[in-house]
Formats: C-alpha cells, structure tokens, sequence
C-alpha cells in the first residue's frame, strides 16, 4: 500500500520537471509546485477525521471507498490537458484519497506492534522509498516509447494490483475504543503540543529540496537523463535511512534519532544549492535522502509514543499529521515564490534549512517537557 500510494506522490519531482518542460510549461514553477504540495499535504491533512474515523472502527469501509477513489484518479491523470484539470486530480483527488488510506494503515500496525514498533514502521514505510524509486524510472523509461496519456495508465494499473492486495491482507488487532475524554486531553499536552509544532516547522522546508531535485539539477548543467534518477537516487537513499533509523530508535530512542538526522537534513538543505559539481550534488542528494527518510519513518512514533496507552493511537496520530500537512501544503509555493523571485535557488536552500532548523530546537523543548531533561535517556 505504502508503494501504490506516497511512493507515487513522493515521486513528485519527477513529475515537476516534466510539467515545467512540457504539459504546464505555460505556467510558473511556483505555479506547478502546488499541485505537488497539494499531494503533500492531503497524504497527512484528512489526519484527525481519518484517526477518529479508524478508533471507530470504519476502517475496513473507508479504506474501500478511498481505494476506489485513488484508482480512479490515477487513471484520471492521463486525461488532463489543462493546469486546473491537474490540480483537481493529481492534486486534491489524488492526495485526499491517499490521505485516507494513509493514517489508517498506520495505524493499523501501531495496533499489531509495541516494543518493536520503530522496526515494523520503518519496513512499511520503506514501501513508499520503493515506490519513489521504481516509478521515476518507470516515467523515464516508457514516456518516450508509449506517451504521458498511456505511461500514466500503465503506472496507475500497477497501483491497482497493489491496492487490491492491501485491501484483501490488511485487518484491524482490536475493537473500536470508547471516545473518553481522556483520550483528547492527551491531545492538549505540552510535549505533543511542541511535537506536534515542530513536525509543521519541519514540513514547511522538508520536501523543498525533493520537489525541485531535478529542476536544480539541471540548472547547474547535470543532464536531464540524470536529473531525472536523480529522484529514485534519493528515495533509495530514504529507504536506507528509514530502516536503519527503526533500528536505532529501538536501542536509542525514536526523538532521539530523529533530531539528529533533521539536523542532517537540515544541513543537506541548507547547502545544496551552492553545490555546482556532479558527484557533489549527487553525494549532497544522497545524504538528504538517508536523513529524511528517517524523518519521515519515525514522526508518527514519536506521537504514539507521547501516549500512555494504545488506545487512540488514530486519534493521536492523526491530529499531529493533520497540523505537519499545513507546512507542507505551503512549503513548496513559498519555495517556488522564492525561486521565482530571486531567479535562483540560493535563497530557496536558505529559507528551507532554517525551517528545519528551527524544527529541532522545537523538539528538543518537546522532549524537555516529557522526559524532563534536554539529553540522557532513550526516547
């Protein structure tokens, strides 16, 4: 499920540089970025309707209907000509449907796992590094032989099977819980507060660097046969990163882990658009991958982990990707508005590293109201 569905959107930068050459190459890079952080942001904003849907016990049904609307919206996709026809099906049908599949199937194995939680997370999610690598290639490959209309078929009827499968494997562990209040006001406390704010920090300059990947690229002379790998190469890179990081955050801690490398992210952020050689960008391209896909497999472990118990783990996760989506649905515009407005990416590296930046310094006050103190301890 986690390859059907954001393995195909984190695959967004592909889809970026080909728009700005050819399809929507009328409009402006900011312009086109919304579509992607539309994608963005509908694969976490649904959250907190989704999470609540889910300890309900609808999880069987929603993720049927969501399925179906997320098939036929890829399928849709071929069909476009026009940038508003994009952004209804590429953008906000295609991401709320995933964002109805996604927080869900999360849940899901927060039920089946505890104590090795960070472990089955960072497996299922490398579903979507997968996905990010195979579908790149998969474009790169068949748009000259077959043409967008038929290459987006193709790719949409592999999603098919994958969705299918999921919805046949996929059960909930255990019974829809009572809706207690105590199961809200865990919601108001301090440390899942500044969590909370901190992943929306984060996401407004996270996929900064993703979504323009191959735009950048070539603008500093890399061909655009690389440029295009060049988004598999850091979604393998985030595969790495995301099942070492559910190892570590085993031994070490989940937040622990993860200030580290978003503070390797940041860093990646920060000078990548000051690197004018190959292998330069590549090794840039390639750390920014390890370091976010850690990001990204152990967010939603850090949530469940301010929870005392499993009941609303839906609930808790998915109120805290609802707020992360924010930033990420205006990251990437503002990014573009930057890019747009200084005529280079300089600027763009800048404001999306500082974001980061800023991000951590908000989980470490997180992890000072929970555990107490600011280092010692595995959490």
């Amino acid at each position: 499920m986690a390859f059907a569905t954001s393995g195909y959107i984190v695959s967004w930068g592909t889809f970026q540089a080909y728009y700005e050459a050819n399809t929507l190459r009328d409009h402006s890079p900011s312009a086109i970025a919304w579509i992607g952080s539309l994608q963005y942001s509908l694969l976490f904003l649904p959250g907190a309707v989704t999470g609540y849907v889910f300890d309900r016990g609808y999880f069987q049904s929603s993720l049927v209907c969501s399925s179906i609307v997320y098939v036929t919206s890829s399928f849709l996709i071929a069909e476009c000509r026009r940038y508003w026809q994009f952004l209804l099906c590429q953008g906000l049908a295609l991401g709320v449907s995933t964002g109805w599949i996604v927080v869900p199937c999360t849940a899901v194995i927060a039920q089946w796992f505890r104590a090795r939680r960070p472990i089955a997370l960072s497996v299922v999610s490398s579903g979507s590094s997968v996905g990010g690598i195979v579908f790149p290639i998969v474009l790169r490959q068949l748009l000259p032989m077959l043409g967008f209309r038929w290459t987006i078929r193709a790719i949409a009827l592999i999603n098919l099977v994958c969705i299918i499968i999921a919805n046949l494997a996929l059960r909930t562990r255990m019974t829809p819980g009572s809706r207690s209040m105590t199961c809200f006001r865990a919601l108001a406390q301090p440390p899942y507060i500044l969590y909370t704010l901190s992943t929306f920090l984060s996401f407004l300059g996270l996929y900064t660097l993703m979504t323009f990947l191959s735009v950048s690229a070539e603008a500093i002379g890399i061909n655009s046969a690389l440029a295009f790998y060049l988004v598999s190469v850091a979604n393998a890179a985030s595969g790495l990163g995301r099942v070492l990081s559910g190892a570590l955050a085993v031994r070490f801690g989940a937040l622990n882990v993860m200030i580290v490398c978003t503070a390797l992210a940041g860093a990646m952020t920060y000078v990548w658009p000051f690197i004018h050689s190959q292998d330069g960008f590549i090794a840039v391209v390639w750390l920014y991958g390890v370091s976010s896909g850690a990001f990204v497999c152990l967010f939603s472990v850090v949530a469940l982990n301010l929870g005392s118990s499993d009941d609303a783990v839906g609930l808790r996760t998915g109120v805290q990707m609802s707020v992360m989506a924010l930033g990420a649905l205006a990251g990437p515009p503002i990014s573009g508005a930057i890019q747009k407005h200084t005529g280079s990416f300089h600027h763009v590296g800048i404001y999306a590293g500082s974001m980061i930046m800023a991000s951590i310094v908000v989980m470490i006050l997180a992890r000072w109201a929970h555990v107490g103190k600011i280092v010692g301890g595995a959490f």
